[in-house]
């Protein structure tokens, strides 16, 4: 199959409105090239051993997003609605940088295994490393080692937003704990708790592919038996309570979702929240404490947030 490549130079603060924009267009897959990101975790030498210096490299100071659609989709139509929804983003107070659109096309197979090459082992908290599947790794004393194959439309687990997740359920986990994960993705935060010693864990997510890729991760790394994922919206898919709620999603839906979440939380039990960027903190923050919310934390790592509160006992 030849898949169109989609190329998009942007700013970090315009990464997750854009990258929206492209899943709404169905994309086959999305790699985000960030230099902000290199450069803080620069400063993190144990977490980037693995780490290939030459591909931040990218000539352009910002952010290189890209896609990939099928040529089975109508590509004017798709690209026609991508590039007039990004140039609609300044209107929100959103700097998109160049916010330029290039396209080219690409194999399938060349594809398949061009973004492997961005994917290392990394240490992502005090006890956790993400593995891919294909690469070897000797793990040290007292780590976790997730393996991981998230297919080319989910996240390699190694992004700030999820790292801040990993690290505040390292934190907060009893062996008692109960955790829904909200937007799965690729199973991470799930298996990550799973391995932590939670009680039980389900993830949710509205994407069929998502999933399915959860359940295969979760069946690498064997910890099918406290794990359970589901399809869906949270609100329809699930009547439990959970001691622990992660969402790992965007600051708007997370402001949408503070009305609603404290039902599926008992008593005292923990929200974590992340993938806010610097600017909507105190929006998020208000949201949380205008539906009985206590904030206990605020962790920053790059240009990204991550928000720990409690609902009301």
């Amino acid at each position: 199959m030849k898949w169109t490549e989609i190329t998009i130079k942007t700013t970090t603060e315009a990464v997750e409105a854009v990258t929206s924009i492209l899943y709404e267009a169905e994309v086959g897959g999305i790699v985000i090239e960030d230099p902000n990101d290199f450069v803080f975790l620069e400063k993190e030498n144990s977490s980037w051993d693995y780490v290939d210096e030459n591909m931040f490299d990218t000539g352009y100071e910002g952010v290189i997003i890209k896609a990939y659609l099928s040529e089975e989709k109508n590509l004017v139509s798709e690209l026609e609605m991508i590039r007039e929804k990004i140039k609609l983003l300044p209107s929100y107070g959103l700097d998109i940088g160049e916010g330029t659109v290039d396209v080219s096309q690409v194999d399938d197979s060349e594809w398949a295994t061009e973004w492997k090459k961005y994917y290392k082992p990394t240490k992502v908290s005090k006890n956790i490393v993400i593995k891919p599947t294909w690469e070897e790794y000797e793990k040290a004393e007292g780590e976790m080692v997730i393996e991981l194959d998230p297919g080319m439309a989910f996240g390699t687990g190694t992004h700030e937003t999820t790292k801040m997740c990993i690290m505040e359920l390292e934190e907060t986990l009893s062996p008692e704990s109960t955790v829904f994960d909200i937007g799965c993705g690729s199973g991470i935060l799930s298996i990550a708790a799973a391995k932590l010693g939670a009680k039980s864990v389900i993830g949710v997510d509205l994407d069929p592919v998502a999933v399915k890729v959860s359940k295969e991760n979760a069946e690498l790394n064997n910890v099918t038996e406290s794990l359970e994922f589901r399809e869906g919206n949270l609100m329809d898919v699930v009547s439990e309570k959970a001691d622990v709620i992660v969402a790992n999603i965007m600051a708007d839906i997370i402001i949408l979702l503070s009305k609603t979440v404290g039902d599926f939380l008992k008593e005292g039990g923990t929200f974590i929240s992340s993938g806010i960027i610097h600017a909507k903190i105190d929006d998020v923050k208000a949201a949380l404490e205008e539906n009985g919310f206590e904030v206990i934390k605020v962790q920053k790592m790059g240009e990204w947030a991550a928000i720990t509160s409690k609902k009301g006992e």
